[in-house]
């Protein structure tokens, strides 16, 4: 069985957040959900914007995993290398977090830190904001296009709320189309039970596997 995975629901604009002071220098840091890394360097750009003045802001962010593959982006931002980008990436990949971004923001306080307490500030700030935030797991699910007429359509969404599904970028022609987001561990069911119900006039068409965050507690 896979690890399981989390995320945060926290928003890019509105990040879990929390604060540590290190022999004089602040580290703020920001966690976010991102969807993508390009959702990631944005997040951080956004962050610079907020802190205009400060010495680095370093970061990391996890993305995908659905279909077994992960990328991942980090940044010293200046810092010695191994000391600011790392040991937040290590935060992530020990929290089994992706689909998450942090940042760490430092203002320099004057006093020099030295590789490991460089390395401990900027872990313990990237672990406070994950604690801030919301926690969720993540659950894989399988999309579909599905085409039904007008008077299956009601049908169809029994069968989506009986597998957990969810349904979203309708479309309503002549037809109605839809993508369909079934947890992996029920799709085959939904194939199934859509193929039965329209006695194999409806077929559903897989297109990729996508993370779905569901809130904990």
């Amino acid at each position: 069985m896979a690890a399981q995975t989390f995320t945060l629901l926290d928003a890019a604009d509105s990040p879990a957040h929390d604060a540590l002071v290190e022999k004089k220098s602040e580290f703020i840091g920001d966690a976010c959900h991102i969807d993508s890394l390009d959702e990631a360097m944005a997040f951080v750009a956004s962050i610079r914007e907020r802190h205009p003045k400060a010495r680095h802001v370093a970061y990391a962010a996890i993305c995908g995993g659905a279909d077994g593959r992960q990328s991942e982006r980090m940044s010293d931002d200046g810092e010695p290398s191994g000391t600011a980008g790392k040991p937040i990436l290590d935060v992530l990949r020990q929290g089994g977090l992706t689909d998450t971004a942090i940042a760490v923001t430092r203002y320099f306080g004057g006093i020099l830190l030295g590789s490991g307490g460089l390395i401990r500030a900027y872990s313990s700030a990237a672990s406070l904001a994950v604690k801030a935030g919301k926690l969720a797991r993540i659950e894989a699910c399988r999309r579909y296009i599905v085409t039904v007429s007008y008077p299956q359509l009601g049908s169809l969404q029994q069968i989506l709320a009986a597998v957990d599904g969810r349904q979203s970028e309708e479309s309503y022609t002549d037809m109605v189309s839809m993508i369909a987001e079934i947890p992996a561990g029920n799709a085959d069911r939904f194939e199934a039970r859509v193929i039965e119900a329209f006695n194999a006039a409806v077929t559903p068409e897989p297109l990729d596997m996508v993370n779905r965050p569901v809130a904990i507690g």
